[in-house]
C-alpha cells in the first residue's frame, strides 16, 4: 500500500516545492531562491529538495516547463471550444495567453528582472527558449492540422513559427490590452495560415 502512496506523495511534495520557487522568485526574486530557502518554505528537508529537483538551473527549467504546460492548456481549451473555426480559435487561444500572463507572478518575476540585475530566468524565456518554443509549436501544429489550411508543411511550419513568436513576444512585453491584441493576432494568423 506505501507504494502505490508514495509516487502520489513525491509528485504532490515536487509541486509544492516548485510552486515555493514560483512564490519565492516573485517576491524576493531568484538570486535569492536557495534550495534551503525552498525547504523551510515548503517544510521538508534540504535534501529532499535536491532529491525531488536537483540543482537550482534545473529547478529553473522545471518552473519554466510547469508555466509552459499551464499555458498549452489554456491553448488546448481554447482549440476545443472553437473546432470548426480557425481564426476564432486562435483569437481565443492568444486571449487565454495574454489574460493568464497578465497575472503570472514567475513572467513578471521575469519582466523585471530585465530592468534589475536579476536576470539569470530571463535565458530560459529569450536566447536558450529553443525546447519551450518547441513543444509550444508542436501542440499549435498538431490543433492547426485538423483545419483546412491550405499550406504545404514547409510554409505551414513557418507559419506556425511565427503565430508562435508573436505571441511570445506580446506575453513577454505587451503592447496592448489582451483583448484587441489577441483578435489582431488572429487576424493576421488566419490570414498566413489559409496561404
Amino acid at each position: 500500500m506505501t507504494s502505490t502512496a508514495r509516487p502520489h506523495q513525491a509528485v504532490a511534495t515536487r509541486d509544492r516545492i516548485l510552486a515555493a520557487a514560483v512564490d519565492l522568485t516573485s517576491r524576493t526574486g531568484w538570486a535569492k531562491v536557495t534550495m534551503a530557502r525552498l525547504a523551510d518554505e515548503v517544510g521538508v528537508s534540504r535534501q529532499t529538495v535536491y532529491n525531488e529537483i536537483g540543482t537550482k538551473n534545473v529547478l529553473a527549467e522545471a518552473m519554466v516547463q510547469r508555466e509552459l504546460e499551464a499555458f498549452l492548456s489554456v491553448v488546448g481549451t481554447a482549440f476545443d471550444e472553437h473546432p470548426d473555426d480557425l481564426q476564432a480559435a486562435v483569437v481565443a487561444a492568444s486571449r487565454g495567453v495574454l489574460d493568464r500572463a497578465q497575472d503570472n507572478p514567475l513572467l513578471h518575476a521575469v519582466a523585471s528582472a530585465t530592468h534589475g540585475a536579476d536576470t539569470e530566468l530571463l535565458p530560459l524565456l529569450t536566447t536558450h527558449a529553443g525546447s519551450l518554443l518547441a513543444v509550444a509549436k508542436m501542440v499549435v501544429g498538431e490543433r492547426v492540422a485538423s483545419f483546412d489550411v491550405a499550406l504545404g508543411a514547409r510554409d505551414l511550419d513557418a507559419a506556425i513559427d511565427t503565430v508562435v513568436r508573436v505571441v511570445l513576444s506580446h506575453v513577454m512585453q505587451p503592447s496592448g490590452p489582451p483583448a484587441q491584441t489577441a483578435d489582431d493576432i488572429g487576424w493576421v494568423a488566419t490570414r498566413v495560415l489559409r496561404g
